[in-house]
């Protein structure tokens, strides 16, 4: 049985957690961003979620980032799902409700556990009163900027009978827990807490999520699809091919002028990023 065409963000992830693959989250960074996510997703016939963030609306907009993924939307015949990646406040959610996102990732990370409570549990209830899924985060996820000791690292480890009071109080659709992994490059080898992980999907029983699936080891990824995760975010790795075709592109014909010249090249390169990315996760033949 496959996953339908207009599936939600629910439906996908659960239909993931139960048979153990995960969907991915492409962030998009324009036009061909979303031209080579959709199109992977028929060509493998996998669900995927369109990843905006609030860095993208202010750089392409929010109309043109609405209208390129409607478009898309469309014309796909696999679940696509326009999702909200770190919503960092509630005006901005409302805004994403009224512009017409599929889901939202409320990050109320930030906040002491309490206040992430309350705070998520206002953004579920204004979502689900409209049809819209939501997911929640717990712990820090460092980013590529932060320097941080091991001591450090550890203390933004999500707590487990936090997690279960997040998922209990709220009533979120999705986790996303901090469990080692981090935005942006690795300074060395990734390492993920799996026992942590393992405990806290025995707590919460929801689709869990990955953030920052850039670097981390295949058997690494496949490990966290066993212990619950289904749905992994990725941008990184398609900004640095993108932009490293665009580079080699340019040095190699220095005179070029015409975008879609070297930009066509990028959009194919990040295309077979995105493919080996479905096929890892799992996805390819779901939809």
């Amino acid at each position: 049985m496959y996953v339908p065409a207009r599936a939600s963000f629910k439906e996908v992830l659960t239909d993931g957690f139960q048979k153990g693959y995960a969907v991915g989250q492409f962030n998009v960074n324009g036009l061909e961003y979303i031209q080579a996510i959709v199109e992977v997703a028929e060509e493998e016939r996998s669900p995927v979620i369109l990843g905006i963030s609030e860095g993208a609306m202010k750089y392409v907009g929010m109309d043109y980032l609405i209208g390129m993924a409607n478009a898309a939307k469309m014309k796909a015949t696999v679940p696509v799902i326009l999702h909200l990646d770190h919503g960092p406040h509630f005006e901005l959610v409302m805004k994403c409700i009224r512009s017409g996102f599929d889901s939202i990732m409320y990050d109320g990370s930030h906040h002491p556990l309490e206040q992430n409570i309350q705070e998520t549990k206002r953004v579920v209830e204004a979502c689900h009163a409209v049809g819209i899924d939501v997911e929640g985060e717990l712990g820090r996820i460092a980013g590529a900027e932060d320097d941080l000791s091991v001591d450090e690292r550890e203390a933004m480890l999500v707590i487990p009978e936090e997690a279960r009071r997040l998922v209990d109080e709220t009533g979120i659709d999705a986790l996303a827990p901090a469990i080692g992994s981090a935005h942006g490059h690795y300074k060395g080898e990734p390492k993920l807490h799996f026992d942590r992980l393992n405990e806290i999907r025995d707590l919460v029983k929801i689709p869990l999520v990955l953030h920052g699936g850039t670097g981390i080891p295949d058997s690494d990824i496949q490990r966290a699809i066993a212990l619950g995760v289904a749905k992994i975010n990725v941008n990184t790795e398609n900004q640095d091919v993108f932009t490293r075709t665009v580079r080699e592109v340019l040095l190699t014909s220095p005179k070029m002028f015409d975008p879609r010249k070297y930009l066509g090249p990028a959009r194919a390169a990040i295309k077979e990023t995105i493919r080996a990315k479905i096929r890892l996760f799992g996805s390819h033949q779901r939809a």
